[in-house]
């Protein structure tokens, strides 16, 4: 295994390891989320390149449409999520947007 394929696996896990530990951050998150599809764009076409395949030159380019897609999405949501909270901190406004207080009450209401 060549340095490139080390150098670009790390950097995978290590933006794995990001998404981890940095959930709670959207925009990190988020970050994060672009580096392990920037490495695996990479080690895509590299391994396609030294390969030789020319059938499958189309599949970076799929690989980056979906990308820019997940990009617009997500940073949808962070514009939703900062105007309606106030905030771009995920795990509290995201608890409460699946689970309102008022429904919380009733599960726990004593009959």
């Amino acid at each position: 295994m060549s340095t490139v394929y080390i150098n670009i696996f790390l950097a995978f896990i290590l933006s794995l390891m990001g998404i981890l530990l940095y959930r709670s951050h959207l925009i990190s998150s988020l970050l994060c989320l672009e580096g392990t599809i920037l490495s695996l764009f990479v080690i895509i076409s590299v391994t396609i390149l030294n390969n030789h395949l020319t059938l499958a030159c189309v599949i970076p380019i799929v690989l980056l449409v979906f990308a820019a897609r997940e990009a617009a999405l997500g940073l949808s949501l962070l514009v939703i999520v900062s105007n309606t909270y106030g905030t771009i901190l995920s795990i509290l406004h995201f608890n409460r947007i699946l689970a309102p207080p008022s429904s919380i009450f009733f599960i726990f209401k004593t009959p």
